[in-house]
């Protein structure tokens, strides 16, 4: 038995159609309906009944699905240790990251954990933040880094950093500065909403209270936030730490608040087994954040 027949079995058994299979797995239809046959063959009993085009799993067929289902997962995660192995890891740790954290705080702290451990293989899956509690708790990842708490009761969630959250807006000379306020920057520019899963329902309240006429351009990411700025499109609320560089390379600048109270952005790591990975990245990135 074949793990290529297997494969073509389960994506078969999830149209009901072996073209759509086909189309899946990049191979042609005569190919997956001889996986098919010669699956059939070795287990000795049809996996499919077959009416014109169509074709539904046979009672043995909807019984051997979650086996092949398992076959091919255990291979797969089996093929993935190997290969980790091969390359001289020893151990493993899967980090479940919002995109946020992953495009600005993440990169500098993984390279200098890779030199620490270098035993360790990280894998990164970013995730939007509202689903990490999600990936934790099925046991997807091993620790989640995220912007927002998650709902899942079943996780420990810890603050471990408070980002500064500043209005920025797309820069301009020296000699026009002095006249940019906050009341005009948001009368002058719609304001770019939504680049945070936390703090804009409220903030965005407090805003309309003092700027009823407030323009809004709900942008669900930050790096094109970012881009929409230095463009002159627009002015958003972010935290320091995703607009640094934009503030030292003059591509975009900070506005001083005047009514609106800025709010905070918290860092959030997520975890639900200890193991001595987990314990190892915990505390490698409090002594990284401590010494900010």
């Amino acid at each position: 038995m074949e793990m290529k027949w297997l494969k073509t079995f389960i994506a078969a058994a999830e149209y009901e159609n072996f073209r759509m299979a086909s189309e899946e797995l990049y191979l042609t239809q005569p190919a997956v309906t001889k996986h098919i046959k010669r699956l059939e063959q070795h287990l000795n009993i049809p996996l499919f009944e077959r009416t014109g085009k169509n074709i539904v799993l046979t009672p043995a067929g909807s019984k051997f699905l979650l086996y092949a289902k398992g076959i091919v997962q255990k291979y797969e995660e089996g093929m993935e240790e190997f290969e980790g192995w091969k390359q001289g890891y020893h151990r493993k740790l899967t980090v479940a990251a919002a995109p946020q954290i992953a495009a600005s705080m993440l990169p500098p702290f993984l390279r200098r954990f890779i030199e620490e451990y270098p035993d360790i293989e990280v894998i990164i899956n970013v995730v939007r933040s509202f689903e990490i509690g999600e990936e934790i708790s099925l046991g997807k990842a091993d620790i989640g880094l995220t912007r927002m708490k998650p709902l899942q009761t079943n996780i420990a969630c810890e603050a471990v950093h408070e980002d500064a959250v500043i209005l920025v807006a797309p820069f301009m000379e020296r000699s026009k500065q002095s006249a940019i306020d906050e009341e005009r920057v948001l009368q002058q520019y719609r304001l770019l909403t939504n680049n945070h899963p936390s703090y804009w329902e409220s903030l965005l309240s407090e805003i309309k209270r003092y700027y009823p006429r407030i323009r809004t351009i709900p942008v669900t990411q930050v790096e094109i936030t970012k881009r929409f700025i230095e463009q002159g499109l627009g002015v958003s609320y972010l935290p320091v730490s995703m607009v640094k560089d934009g503030l030292r390379n003059k591509t975009m600048m900070e506005v001083k608040p005047n009514k609106i109270i800025p709010p905070a952005s918290f860092t959030y790591v997520v975890t639900k087994m200890e193991t001595s990975e987990v314990k190892q990245f915990k505390a490698f990135l409090a002594a990284i954040l401590r010494h900010e």
